[in-house]
């Protein structure tokens, strides 16, 4: 849809928004239109560089010409259906996902907040049946983020923020321990506990990376111990950080993944994955979804996947993200930078508002988000370019000198 086909303002559309949408978000003023590759276009057609990507979603660039084309076909074809037929996009789409990232089973969800229920409704499940009905304690990290259901927000280690405040008791059996601490991780471990659940970044955290033992002796520790390594790839998932998945940057496999933003190219679904033991777990009855595995969303899924795939994507993620986070040590103000692939995290020190970085940004047209007081965060399609890089930074830089007058 455009304002000029439907004769209305830009004003118009931001009165019916006032009227009757409850907004949770902090809007920029700014109509976005139109969208290819890297940039996202107003009504009058002002691109914006997009290192934001609709929240690390599209991953092969926006309005993928390959994914734009499946989802045209399969809609011409059918567009909903329940979960008794088979279709095939589910089929061929669940064999590339198995296949590529080394897991056995796959169960569709909508969203990444879904994906996480469903893994943590599949590791206590399993828990309890095979270990008793005290089994199903799981502990995840301070910092984490895991979604806003009833269980995902419990399973997120910050009691005070906001997805959780207000909502009354959070759902028993989480607790958590700080991230890359093994020790405290195995120390929060009960006799009654069937999981660790982990980000292999911590996105809203602060862009915090897993270092390599960390990953690595949870994994050890949870075969040791009849335990569950359960990863959530939501975000750092579908080459974003250099491999399909991020945890094959670490040289272990999860017995249970979620995904979800990368994977569908800019139509919504969600997934876990699991090894073919742990998906003994769900049973007719037991887990299900009218929209997971929307014929729509997995044809688009598909078309992603290949290109991702097929374009080496993350091999582009891992050498521009390389020379975007060297190049940003030079900002001025600049604490720390830290990331993996094309997922960057930029803190300055305490004289630099990061929420001030990213109105800044915007204003020069350039879109990214503030995570914190000072540190702001990048995730842009994994087709960007050196150059695309240096045009963030020099507006980046531009922004942060204007805010150190």
């Amino acid at each position: 849809m455009k304002l000029k086909d439907l004769g209305l303002t830009k004003q118009d559309i931001k009165d019916k928004v006032s009227k009757y949408m409850i907004d949770t978000y902090e809007r920029f003023d700014f109509l976005a239109e139109t969208a290819e590759g890297m940039y996202m276009y107003d009504e009058k057609g002002t691109p914006y560089l997009d290192f934001y990507a609709g929240i690390a979603v599209n991953n092969a660039g926006s309005r993928n010409p390959k994914v734009v084309a499946a989802v045209k076909d399969q809609v011409d074809d059918i567009m909903h259906t329940f979960n008794y037929p088979y279709t095939i996009p589910q089929a061929l789409l669940a064999e590339k996902v198995c296949t590529t990232i080394g897991m056995d089973k796959i169960f569709y969800q909508n969203s990444g907040t879904e994906a996480n229920e469903a893994m943590i409704k599949m590791a206590r499940k399993y828990g309890i049946e095979h270990y008793g009905p005290n089994r199903y304690h799981i502990v995840t990290a301070k910092m984490g983020f895991h979604g806003r259901t009833f269980g995902a927000m419990s399973a997120t280690g910050q009691p005070g923020n906001g997805c959780q405040v207000g909502f009354g008791p959070m759902t028993y059996g989480f607790s958590y321990a700080p991230y890359n601490n093994l020790q405290a991780f195995k120390d929060a471990c009960t006799e009654n506990t069937i999981a660790i659940m982990i980000e292999p970044i911590q996105g809203e955290g602060g862009v915090h990376p897993a270092i390599y033992e960390f990953m690595t002796g949870l994994r050890k520790f949870c075969d040791e111990n009849n335990m569950l390594l359960l990863i959530d790839e939501v975000q750092t998932g579908w080459c974003r950080t250099g491999q399909p998945m991020c945890y094959m940057n670490y040289g272990i496999k999860p017995d249970i993944v979620s995904m979800a933003k990368g994977l569908g190219g800019g139509m919504p679904i969600g997934a876990i994955c699991a090894t073919a033991e742990v998906a003994t777990a769900f049973t007719p009855g037991s887990h299900g979804t009218t929209f997971g595995g929307h014929p729509v969303s997995c044809a688009a899924a598909y078309a992603e996947v290949n290109e991702l795939l097929d374009r080496d994507l993350a091999g582009n993620a891992k050498e521009v993200g390389a020379y975007f986070m060297d190049k940003l040590k030079n900002l001025p103000h600049v604490k720390e930078v830290r990331g993996m692939g094309l997922m960057i995290g930029v803190e300055f020190d305490d004289s630099i508002d990061a929420v001030d970085v990213k109105h800044g940004a915007f204003d020069r047209k350039l879109l990214i988000t503030a995570i914190g007081g000072h540190t702001i965060r990048m995730v842009p399609p994994l087709i960007a370019s050196r150059e695309d890089c240096d045009k963030a930074y020099a507006i980046l830089e531009e922004t942060v000198k204007a805010l150190s007058k």
